[in-house]
């Protein structure tokens, strides 16, 4: 049976556009300070994970929500299980759009929209390819099972608590990164470094806050402190208008007498490709390292110019590491906060540092070398206790030869293995990986302001998946 999967998407790419776009105004973001016994993440997520699950119930399939938080939309009978892996939740939108990020708008055949490309269209394309099968009656010799989380960019306790209640499928893929396909995952933990909030220089810091989330580098820094004198702070400013002149800035200035209030702009991006952004908390210490602060203060801004400041790759922290095969280690700070006269616990004075390693490389390895690097400034290292270790499936399996296969026929281009710093539920099984959405030589707006994803490309991985999840369930 000779089956036209284009024909089939562009039947329906009216209603895979309208889902998508009905989807991307649930603002899924995570709330802690609104989580309830209903709301695990915040009303957000577990509303996202619901209108998705409703797609699936309106369209026939058999649906099961595990208590708000991760469900799945499933079809087909067999003994193995082929997992599609994709999420509801979004990063926060931050600043810098230029329309409103829950309000999708379609402009030169894109839509934009927070989650657009991570991961709601990608899951959107996924997910039709999946009821196009079950609409065609194609035979199957598997269950396929789409797997919707509402974690992923946070802790992947979706996850967790999904797996304590289910069992997991035998193979599968994510829709949730790059064609054509994603085979390899570098390990991922995140290391915070602490300092005490105290002040013993002749400029005292009261505040600096950067970033959203560990896996975002942050495009926007605030400090506010006391210079010595009304002069200080006027000679600061001057300081300050020239520094942002010189490097790939913006910013704003506010003194009163000796109140300063510093306002830095840079640019966001993935946490997975820290080079790709302009780091703001770093770029705005880089400046104040220059003035005498002291104490805790001056251990957290030094720390910061001295050792994270663009140290993509561990240099400076005393880690860099690559691997013949996954390539280097990377490392993204993507959280700053000290307030003045706090105990410097992981609540209050800390840096957080992202890494994305590869084999050779261990997260106890990390914290020590690191613990050796910046301890003689006064701060210490602690581990999150979630770490997720390198993920890497032969390019001979025949999960990654059907997938490849696929893509091949519906592009003309030769598939290749990929292995990347971002980290997807693809990890989740022993034979799993990410597959798409993103072509070669997209434009990267994932976790970034003004994020869309290409109507043409979101069409055409629909396309790509529907064949795909034929021929893994067939």
């Amino acid at each position: 049976m000779t089956i036209d999967w284009k024909k089939e998407v562009e039947a329906r790419k009216d209603d895979l556009l309208n889902d998508l776009i009905d989807l991307l105004k649930v603002k899924s973001e995570r709330e802690d300070d609104k989580v309830t016994a209903d709301a695990p993440f915040g009303p957000g997520p577990r509303d996202a994970l619901l209108h998705m699950l409703a797609y699936g119930e309106r369209d026939g399939f058999t649906v099961k929500n595990v208590d708000n938080y991760a469900g799945h939309i499933e079809f087909g009978e067999g003994d193995e299980t082929l997992g599609i892996f994709g999420h509801m939740d979004v990063v926060p939108a931050g600043d810098g759009w230029s329309t409103d990020p829950y309000d999708p708008v379609i402009n030169d055949n894109k839509i934009y929209a927070r989650g657009s490309s991570d991961d709601k269209g990608p899951s959107m394309a996924a997910y039709y390819g999946m009821k196009i099968i079950k609409e065609l009656g194609l035979p199957l010799s598997k269950k396929i099972r789409f797997v919707v989380g509402s974690d992923e960019e946070s802790g992947w306790a979706d996850m967790d608590y999904y797996f304590e209640h289910e069992e997991k499928p035998d193979f599968g893929f994510s829709p949730d990164a790059n064609f054509p396909i994603i085979n390899g995952e570098k390990g991922n933990v995140t290391l915070g470094l602490h300092f005490q909030g105290n002040n013993e220089g002749d400029y005292q810091l009261q505040q600096f806050t950067a970033g959203l989330r560990e896996n975002m580098v942050p495009g926007t820094a605030t400090a506010t402190f006391i210079a010595p004198s009304t002069d200080a702070a006027l000679a600061l400013e001057k300081a300050f208008f020239d520094y942002v002149e010189a490097q790939p800035v913006t910013g704003t200035i506010e003194t009163e007498n000796e109140q300063v209030k510093i306002e830095l702009v840079g640019k966001g991006a993935h946490g997975a490709s820290p080079q790709s952004g302009i780091n703001a908390g770093t770029f705005l210490a880089v400046f104040l390292d220059n003035y005498a602060f002291g104490g805790g203060a001056k251990q957290f801004i030094h720390t910061a110019a001295a050792y994270v400041h663009e140290d993509f790759y561990g240099e400076k922290l005393g880690v860099a590491y690559e691997d013949e095969k996954m390539g280097k280690l990377t490392m993204n700070a993507g959280l700053f906060a000290f307030k003045a006269n706090q105990a410097g616990t992981q609540a209050d004075n800390f840096i957080a540092l992202n890494f994305r390693y590869p084999k050779g490389v261990t997260a106890e390895g990390l914290e020590i070398g690191i613990e050796k690097t910046v301890g003689m400034e006064g701060a210490t290292v602690t581990r999150n206790e979630r770490n997720m270790e390198p993920h890497y499936v032969p390019a001979d399996d025949p999960l990654v030869e059907t997938l490849l296969a696929v893509y091949e026929e519906h592009t003309g281009e030769k598939g290749f293995e990929q292995i990347i710093g971002g980290g997807t539920y693809g990890r989740l099984l022993k034979r799993g990986v990410a597959y798409g959405a993103m072509f070669p030589g997209y434009v990267d707006t994932m976790h970034q302001a003004n994020e869309f994803m290409s109507l043409d490309d979101l069409f055409n991985a629909a396309v790509i998946y529907a064949d795909a999840i034929y021929r893994l369930a067939k």
